[in-house]
């Protein structure tokens, strides 16, 4: 069954701050295998003109994901996580995430399509700083495909 299109447009509450680590993009760097020193070597980071070590671009998926759980669990939604595929992940930067950075998400549902039985939800996630500067906008697109017959 297609999902409710008038949830498109609805925000959900911001989450939690997270508090970026320096050894949390430490080991995220090394899982990517993104050696560039901005993102293990504070003086290199300071050299490009940052205040501390700064985050690979798909850093604040980690951060956005858990967030968009507010959607994916809303039970008037309907929508069925056991068939759910992540579709794509865009990424907006106004600027780099920074260790030391305390970042929330707010959550809004920006499109729901149905196509061939498969419902698929695009969810943008703004990402703000202590002081409430926009720091990332992430766009992931969530696939339900479509039950099997019989």
């Amino acid at each position: 069954m297609a999902l409710d299109q008038s949830f498109v447009g609805r925000s959900y509450p911001p989450t939690d701050p997270y508090e970026v680590g320096r050894e949390k993009i430490r080991e995220f760097a090394e899982a990517v295998g993104d050696t560039n020193p901005a993102y293990t070597d504070p003086e290199a980071a300071k050299a490009l003109g940052y205040s501390d070590v700064i985050a690979p671009p798909t850093f604040v998926f980690a951060i956005t994901f858990k967030a968009a759980g507010q959607v994916v669990q809303d039970p008037q939604l309907g929508l069925d996580y056991s068939r759910v595929v992540h579709g794509d992940q865009k990424f907006a930067y106004t600027r780099p995430v920074r260790a030391g950075d305390r970042l929330t998400v707010t959550s809004t549902i920006e499109a729901i399509k149905s196509m061939a039985g498969n419902d698929i939800v695009d969810i943008r996630g703004q990402v703000h700083d202590e002081a409430g500067e926009h720091v990332v906008t992430a766009v992931t697109k969530l696939v339900a495909r479509a039950a099997e017959e019989g």
